[in-house]
């Protein structure tokens, strides 16, 4: 395979670059440092990053998106407003490098509790949702996006029409880290298991009792015994990701067709939440959230590509 591109998913807390042909094939990929760790100037960092891949290719162009379009990013890209299809977000991108860089800008929105809402790079996975799975063009759809912060987005006919975030993985990870609810030092991966489905059943089963009070209960069941170190983080984990799926269900109950909900991110979230999903007898169709970044951003090379091919 030719290399033809990079593209980069560059996020608070972590950078993964792809060297890609111009399907978006993936000939080769690296790790690096995210936009919280960079200490010097961003230009410098990503040219060194480049390295491994234009001394073997020669110069290549890239296509980036995430928090590297942020504020604390390498450049401030813009926030299209929605309603917008995905493809949209393409004429907005900023050019770096003489424009051998591009960074895909975020969306923003007036989300469906009357109050401003953004993000940014889960509008690259909708894209790439959407060319990966044509389906998605028509009618009413929901997807959610988990992460740190998690992203409820509605599709009405392939556009974008609103979303709305809940900061679940971050609450998490400040009370696993931060409380005495659990033992600190746990993991996203020892949030599996039994504990993990009976802190989601505990919510289906009391739909009326907000999550308030219901968190005490993973210190208490440790102190008695019930739940081991993991397993208070376990339920503790099923209890706020069956609040967020019970509370988003009901907020978007109009847009959901056929009772299910397309689910894209990282496996390990994914599986999280299909069965908080099930419990509410919804299906989660999941789609891996790095393919769908790299189909979005191979996307967006490929037009830019023809733009340019087009103007010579």
């Amino acid at each position: 395979m030719a290399a033809s591109f990079v593209a980069g998913d560059w996020g608070t807390s972590h950078l993964r670059l792809f060297l890609c042909d111009d399907e978006g094939g993936v000939i080769d990929s690296l790790n690096g440092p995210g936009i919280a760790e960079i200490r010097r100037p961003f230009a410098e960092v990503f040219a060194s990053l480049m390295l491994p891949f234009e001394s073997a290719h020669g110069s290549l162009p890239a296509v980036l998106c995430g928090m590297v379009g942020s504020s604390i990013g390498w450049t401030q890209a813009p926030y299209v407003p929605c309603p917008v299809i995905p493809a949209g977000i393409i004429d907005a991108c900023v050019s770096l490098r003489d424009g051998r860089v591009q960074v895909i800008p975020g969306l923003k929105c007036q989300n469906r509790l009357g109050v401003p809402d953004v993000i940014r790079g889960e509008e690259t996975q909708v894209l790439g949702a959407l060319t990966r799975n044509p389906e998605l063009r028509h009618g009413l759809q929901l997807l959610c996006l988990p992460g740190t912060h998690t992203k409820w987005l509605v599709l009405r006919d392939g556009m974008v029409e609103e979303f709305l975030t809940a900061p679940t993985g971050e609450l998490f990870g400040a009370l696993r880290d931060h409380s005495v609810l659990v033992p600190n030092g746990l993991h996203h991966e020892d949030v599996i298991g039994g504990a993990f489905e009976a802190g989601l059943k505990r919510c289906v089963e009391h739909p009326q009792v907000p999550v308030l009070h219901l968190l005490f209960e993973c210190r208490s069941r440790l102190l008695n015994g019930e739940l081991t170190p993991q397993g208070a983080a376990a339920f503790m984990s099923g209890l706020l990701i069956a609040t967020d799926v019970g509370g988003a269900l009901h907020l978007f109950a109009d847009c959901i067709a056929q009772r299910s909900v397309h689910v894209i991110g990282a496996p390990r979230l994914t599986r999280l939440y299909a069965p908080a999903l099930a419990l509410r007898s919804h299906a989660a169709r999941e789609l891996d959230g790095m393919a769908a970044s790299l189909a979005g951003l191979t996307r967006v090379h490929q037009h830019l590509s023809q733009v340019e091919s087009n103007a010579v």
